[in-house]
């Protein structure tokens, strides 16, 4: 009695979409100018790329491979959603050529062989390769390819002994219905339309099903091999949604056609080849037709479709925006009111996003969550550094874009003052954002370093950034013009005094300790930018909060 070998089945699924996870995200690395050009001009018409679809799917003899690309491609963003549905289209004609080579030579071409040299030729390259070097990205692509081939290999082989204890006889009386869904069920479960349509073959070149139940059950393959595909969107973005709804539409649709249509394509095939004496040969040219006359009813609907699935899968993006989103551009007065509070808005997710870096608890600068924060409710998980760092670019970005609308209205010289200094602000805080973007890998390790010092200059850091917003933010609490500009002017004192202690203290520590010299480039280093983050998060106050002849005289205070 054959056992299901559910662990085995539930790591191949955890492995293949690792596996895409993987291969996406390289893609992305990899996806330069050059190589956006090239997947553009080989899918930049729908018939080209049908076309392609056909070729390259003939050559890795698996559509759900060349699917899976569709989808890694549309989620990488280098495929419009029209020419992948045409490559979708196109794989369906190339996958039927797996069955001319069983039914003339026997014989099944498996992919999931390579699955083990790609992983350790892969994996010796990242090892050698320095990460983020191209070599290091086409590393990552092959390991991606042998880590979805080996995850279809477990799934398929989890259920193998089910295709070899599947005796078609014993269902010799059932409907032709009943043995699409048996075609539909083995697909789904061994991941391979390849395998079903072997053994579809094998029972018919045996006699054990006649030419009309084979038939049959090629539909039903047709249909269980968009589960792959599905598997593959889970999590994935509306696009690569769309991608596989339109795979999952057009089989199950040219399944029903061909499936209601079945006599008259057997009577089609029969006038090309004698199904009694060829009838493996007879199937692969039934599973050929089938295909292309969905293809064919397809190749006008492809853009109506792509609309449709569209509206189906909105991309639901939050609105980040607190203040500019209902305001007017038009009202000019409260248009500006509104710019200088989505700055400070965007002030404030800035500090956020640096706390997280250096792993401060939000509640010890901020009572309450923050805007981004309070739209978890609707991403329904815990939002990481690199979440906030999208979200604080994508906020400036509608920032800019409010601003250039303010910007062509009448603005009398004291409008035109105000927004311009309120937009100097905001790019002194994306370049805050930038900053620590880039120390956040050093700061990782001095935080999980076994040096000593080094544990106790992250923890400065820390300090240091928790005392700067305390003050900051009380500046932007002060209403009294003169006691703003003495607060802007005592912190901006404070942190060079800091700069400057942190640079006498790591110097000393270094002639104490000669192991701390290989740390002292990178802790230079860090502390400049961490110093200039801090000068432009005071610069952007300054810009928000004084007067033009209060900046006037900070500008030369500072120049001292």
């Amino acid at each position: 009695m054959y056992e299901f070998d559910y662990w085995k089945l539930f790591a191949g699924l955890g492995i293949f979409l690792f596996g895409m996870q993987i291969l996406e995200h390289a893609i992305k690395d990899l996806s330069g100018k050059a190589f956006r050009r090239v997947v553009r001009d080989y899918t930049d018409t729908r018939l080209k790329a049908i076309a392609n679809g056909v070729f390259v799917t003939a050559i890795l003899q698996s559509s759900s491979a060349v699917s899976l690309m569709v989808l890694a491609f549309v989620g990488a963003g280098i495929m419009n959603m029209e020419n992948a549905i045409g490559v979708i289209l196109g794989s369906n004609i190339g996958t039927t050529l797996t069955a001319w080579i069983v039914a003339t030579l026997g014989f099944k071409i498996k992919i999931e062989t390579f699955p083990l040299p790609f992983i350790g030729v892969a994996a010796a390259g990242l090892v050698l390769f320095k990460p983020g070097t191209r070599f290091y990205h086409l590393n990552r692509l092959i390991i991606g390819f042998g880590f979805l081939f080996l995850g279809l290999d477990y799934m398929k082989t989890s259920v193998e002994g089910f295709s070899q204890h599947f005796n078609p006889e014993q269902f010799a009386d059932l409907s032709l219905w009943m043995y699409l869904i048996i075609g539909t069920v083995m697909t789904a479960l061994m991941q391979a339309s390849a395998a079903t349509l072997a053994i579809a073959l094998t029972a018919l070149n045996s006699q054990l099903m006649s030419f009309e139940m084979a038939a049959a059950m090629v539909i039903g393959a047709n249909i269980g091999t968009t589960v792959t595909v599905l598997i593959g969107a889970i999590g994935g973005t509306p696009p690569k949604k769309i991608v596989a709804a339109s795979h999952m539409l057009f089989n199950l649709v040219t399944g029903i056609v061909a499936f209601l249509s079945l006599p008259v394509l057997v009577t089609i095939v029969k006038y090309f080849i004698d199904i009694s004496k060829s009838g493996p040969m007879g199937l692969a040219l039934f599973h050929t037709i089938f295909n292309i006359t969905g293809v064919l009813i397809f190749i006008p609907l492809v853009s109506l479709m792509a609309k449709g699935l569209i509206r189906f899968f909105p991309e639901r993006k939050t609105e980040l925006s607190v203040y500019i989103a209902n305001t007017p551009a038009e009202e000019i007065d409260a248009a500006i009111m509104s710019l200088k509070n989505e700055i400070i808005h965007l002030f404030h997710e800035c500090q956020l996003y640096t706390m997280r870096i250096l792993q401060i608890d939000r509640e010890l600068v901020f009572d309450e969550p923050l805007p981004f924060e309070k739209n978890l409710k609707n991403r329904k998980k815990r939002i990481s550094t690199q979440d906030l760092y999208d979200d604080i670019k994508r906020l400036h970005s509608s920032i800019i874009a409010y601003y250039s609308r303010i910007q062509s209205q009448k603005l009398d010289d004291a409008g035109i003052y105000d927004i311009e200094k309120a937009i100097l602000a905001s790019r002194n805080i994306i370049n805050v954002a930038k900053n620590f973007k880039g120390i956040q890998s050093d700061l990782d390790e001095f935080e999980s370093s076994d040096s000593a010092f080094l544990n106790q200059q992250y923890n400065r850091f820390k300090k240091r950034l928790v005392s700067l917003y305390h003050e900051m933010n009380s500046v932007l609490t002060l209403t009294d013009m003169d006691a703003q500009y003495d607060a802007i002017i005592r912190i901006f004192r404070k942190v060079e005094q800091l700069d400057e202690d942190f640079i006498k203290n790591t110097v000393q520590t270094s002639c104490i300790d000669a192991q701390m010299e290989r740390d002292l480039s990178t802790l230079f280093l860090v502390n400049r930018l961490f110093t200039q983050a801090c000068r432009m998060m005071i610069f952007s106050v300054k810009d928000m909060s004084l007067t033009r002849e209060r900046t006037d005289a900070f500008d030369k205070e500072i120049e001292r």
